[in-house]
């Protein structure tokens, strides 16, 4: 539970933007994107401030580093894994493509409610040279999922398996939920070249990633081979974001918050349990090192096998940003992590 309890102090503790010591939080959210779209060239941030909040809208193309990835792998892009119009994946193969290869799944960030599949592929070229896939996972962010109860949900839900269409509306949190999770699925079922699924998300993108890790696949009749995930600087329990403006679009009931929130979820580990990298930035907020630290205690005590690292000298934003540095420690140790054929 969150020591926490004022609104402003939880405001303050869930903005990321306030707590980097590189830029004031009117430029990061421009910088991070700038950053990202020259593929980890560290430069200038974009021209004027951006919000504090969220980008005033993403660019009319694909960033440059995602460009970039595609131009320099061989890649199948915005392939269906559903009927939504989000429901897409970029898939990058390894520059030697074996008979078999690793995959890892990249589950991008955005507070769930920015940013796309379009913007994750500046963290492909250090994996593909090195004998492993990218996917970079699309889904349906809010606000779409205000106009769903969220009350909703459950009765939603039971009327509708998990293979079949969704009717949830698009971007409420069980819809993106079960979209990345499905798409987890689809890989499984198309792809059996697969040696092996890691996962790696940031921010919102490693709470999505820690769900994957709670699911019940009889549900999906289909077992993906899950060997490792990376969580980066992620939010694992999303009732103190309630009263934050990071549900305004969310619109999430206590009920939705709990059902999704993966704290909440950790089950046993079995002797196949992948392991779980957790990694933090020295500039996160309190309450997201917490979290982190957290989360990671009780997959330990449920038999999991997890590290934490934490990342000395970054914020919230270059901690994933540097992932298209081949010198940085987490690009090297997720590339330990995920070892070739």
């Amino acid at each position: 539970r969150s020591p926490v309890t004022s609104p402003q102090a939880l405001e303050d503790q869930y903005s990321p933007s306030r707590w980097s010591p590189r830029l004031d939080r009117d430029t990061i959210i421009e910088a991070h994107l700038t950053v990202t779209a020259a593929g980890g060239e560290r430069g200038a941030p974009g021209a004027g401030p951006g919000s504090v909040l969220l980008p005033r809208a993403p660019p009319p193309r694909p960033p440059a580093g995602t460009e970039r990835a595609r131009a320099s792998a061989q890649t199948l892009l915005h392939v269906p894994y559903g009927n939504g119009d989000r429901e897409k994946l970029d898939i990058y193969f390894p520059t030697d493509l074996s008979e078999t290869f690793p995959v890892l799944v990249y589950i991008h960030g955005g507070y769930w409610q920015c940013l796309s599949k379009d913007h994750s592929g500046f963290a492909a070229p250090p994996l593909v040279s090195q004998g492993v896939a990218v996917v970079a996972v699309g889904y349906d962010t809010a606000p779409e999922g205000r106009c769903c109860p969220a009350e909703a949900a459950a009765p939603c839900m039971a009327q509708c398996p998990p293979t079949l269409p969704f009717v949830l509306c698009l971007g409420h949190m069980d819809a993106m939920v079960l979209q990345v999770r499905r798409s987890l699925v689809f890989l499984a079922e198309q792809y059996p070249r697969i040696r092996g699924i890691y996962l790696c998300g940031h921010s919102a993108g490693a709470h999505l990633a820690a769900m994957v890790l709670s699911t019940d696949w009889t549900e999906f009749q289909v077992m993906p081979d899950i060997k490792g995930a990376v969580l980066v600087s992620g939010v694992y329990d999303l009732e103190p974001i309630l009263h934050t403006y990071v549900n305004d679009a969310l619109n999430m009931s206590r009920e939705v918050a709990q059902r999704n929130s993966p704290m909440k979820h950790v089950t046993p580990a079995v002797p196949a349990a992948c392991e779980v990298l957790m990694a933090v930035a020295q500039h996160d907020s309190p309450e997201f090192r917490r979290q982190s630290q957290e989360y990671s205690q009780a997959l330990r005590a449920a038999g999991w096998s997890v590290s934490l690292l934490d990342l000395a000298g970054v914020d919230h934003f270059d901690v994933i940003e540097k992932l298209s540095e081949d010198s940085y420690i987490l690009t090297q140790v997720g590339r330990r992590a995920v070892p070739r054929q």
